[in-house]
């Protein structure tokens, strides 16, 4: 799905599944993930250490997926934010938003003048190195970039509703287990504290037009979430699902093979 279909599905109120890339930095994840549905795939610097070459690497090998490419990046500073669209990011993640002004400054970096501050090339990797006329092209950049938004902070869901009425803002995406610390709970996700934070960040992009996320670890957590009123939903990280499959599979040769001369 690319991002003009994506942010279409979103307004419409239909969910969209994506998952996240934590581990497997090989040139074939992001069209695997593409031929298992996947209408989004979240590349993430913020915990992997991955350098901006890792992803700019990435960028280019998913291009050809019918796939929108996001990238979480490390924090809020500008350079972060223009140099993951530079090399071909069409969707951004900021960590740890907290405030109206944090999430200007980042609405800001993503924008073409005169919305915003993000600086200008042409002709690399952003708009495929092709040639065109520069105004087009800064337009359609602004129209099909996606911003989302991190709450993962009391302070971030007590200014929920400032951040999601941010022009440039498009989602609002829980980072539930920072969320959790930050509330002094700890993995407590049936906690009410969390339930209500939750409920208060759905509240407000809600009420400013704008779309929540947050990732699933399973189907029946997704369903969860979908019933708070989240529609952007990543299904796990790469190194998890294969843990798990791995797993499960392992326990089922075990089984199966159980009695079985050599089998163990």
């Amino acid at each position: 799905m690319n991002p003009a279909d994506l942010k279409q599905a979103l307004a419409d109120g239909q969910p969209v599944f994506g998952t996240m890339v934590f581990e497997f930095n090989t040139p074939g994840v992001g069209l695997i993930a593409a031929e298992a549905g996947a209408s989004y795939v979240l590349f993430d610097m913020e915990h992997t250490g991955w350098s901006i070459e890792s992803i700019r690497a990435q960028m280019a090998w998913s291009r050809s997926a019918p796939i929108t490419r996001v990238v979480r990046v490390p924090g809020t500073q500008y350079d972060y934010i223009s140099r993951a669209l530079d090399i071909g990011a069409q969707a951004v993640m900021v960590p740890m938003v907290e405030s109206v002004e944090q999430a200007q400054l980042i609405a800001a970096s993503s924008l073409y003048p005169p919305a915003g501050r993000r600086g200008a090339a042409f002709g690399i990797a952003h708009d495929g190195y092709a040639p065109g006329p520069v105004p087009a092209k800064m337009a359609k950049a602004n129209e099909d970039r996606i911003i989302l938004a991190q709450i993962e902070t009391a302070a971030g869901v007590h200014n929920a509703a400032g951040i999601a009425a941010v022009s440039g803002i498009d989602v609002l995406w829980v980072g539930q287990f920072d969320l959790t610390v930050s509330l002094g709970i700890p993995g407590q996700f049936d906690h009410p504290a969390f339930i209500e934070a939750v409920t208060t960040v759905a509240d407000a992009a809600r009420s400013a037009g704008k779309a929540c996320g947050a990732m699933a670890l399973s189907v029946e957590d997704a369903r969860v979430w979908a019933d708070r009123g989240y529609q952007m939903i990543a299904y796990s990280g790469d190194l998890w699902i294969y843990q798990r499959a791995l797993s499960n599979a392992i326990s089922d040769l075990r089984e199966a093979l159980k009695g079985v001369p050599g089998g163990r």
